[in-house]
């Protein structure tokens, strides 16, 4: 079998036989997988859907060593560059199948069959939107009008009015963190509030309102947002954050069996090994902090036990 792809920018290579690895998904955890696998001398590829959530990050300031920030998009494309100036296989598509245990697997998606001796997953998860149309999204989330997350961008939403959407326990742990940013936080339900009497008690005493009535839509305005509320009405703010919660890409770990460690992602021990041998995972798949950083240690860790495991299973 031969496998033919691009391993950077302007170039493709080609691998006869079976591979040490196949990694499923293209962002940093995927990316930086392949970078340490490359420079380990294994033939490993990269299968990306084009789908990393990394791709919604107008810039991000958390990535230490851009003190200017950097887009998801460029610093995809850097990490791409990287894996391929080394070796890696960059393949664009996606894995609808697969299957073996041990030291033998099939990855089966349109056009494409790889067989290999190990997979990491890095298949990531997928952010609960509100109801905006993709053009509207993009460009909301590029004028800092529209944010996921706290923890990445709460610094530039400092001092800002800010709504958090979704009244339940999800919600209100968001509106208590971005407290820390600014003293204008206001809780807006989608449907209905589930907030117990505790969480009311915590909210009035950090100072942060909760809206009685219900959200309609969202209109983003040149500098400022308008949420509509049904029964009529508008409030203001300069940046939104959905709390709604994400959904994990888990369709080839459930196909696979593997044991998930909170019902939806993937539970690993403390070298990224799933309950199936062979098979790795990293990034926001797998129950931790969704953050780049994270997912790129993920990755570190994943492609060096893969590594040594391969290592002794060939001794």
């Amino acid at each position: 079998m031969k496998i033919i792809a691009k391993n950077s920018i302007d170039a493709e290579a080609s691998f006869d036989g079976l591979l040490d690895c196949v990694i499923v998904g293209g962002g940093p955890a995927g990316m930086t997988a392949a970078i340490y696998l490359a420079r380990f001398h294994r033939k490993v590829a990269v299968i990306d859907d084009g789908n990393s959530r990394a791709l919604w990050i107008p810039r991000s300031h958390n990535c230490a060593g851009f003190p200017e920030g950097i887009g998801g998009s460029e610093l995809l494309s850097r990490m791409r560059e990287q894996a391929g100036c080394f070796g890696a296989m960059l393949i664009d598509g996606r894995i609808e199948q697969l299957d073996g245990d041990g030291g033998s697997f099939v990855a089966r998606g349109a056009g494409l069959t790889l067989e290999c001796r190990a997979v990491i997953l890095a298949t990531g998860t997928v952010n609960r939107r509100p109801n905006i149309d993709p053009d509207t999204h993009r460009s909301a989330l590029e004028r800092g009008q529209l944010r996921y997350c706290p923890i990445c961008d709460g610094f530039e939403a400092t001092d800002q009015a800010i709504a958090v959407l979704g009244a339940d326990q999800r919600g209100v742990a968001e509106a208590l963190f971005l407290r820390g940013y600014s003293k204008d936080i206001t809780l807006i339900a989608m449907d209905e509030a589930e907030i117990g009497a505790d969480d009311r008690l915590r909210l009035d005493h950090a100072g942060i309102r909760l809206e009685p009535r219900f959200l309609d839509r969202l209109d983003f305005r040149e500098s400022k947002v308008a949420v509509r509320l049904r029964g009529g009405g508008e409030l203001l703010f300069d940046t939104v954050y959905p709390a709604l919660g994400s959904d994990t890409n888990d369709v080839l770990a459930n196909a696979l069996t593997l044991e998930m460690g909170d019902g939806c992602c993937i539970a690993v021990d403390k070298k990224q090994r799933t309950s199936r041998k062979g098979v790795y995972a990293a990034g926001d798949i797998v129950h931790a902090l969704d953050q780049i950083s994270v997912a790129m240690g993920h990755a570190a860790i994943a492609a060096t036990t893969l590594h040594n495991d391969l290592r002794a299973r060939d001794q």
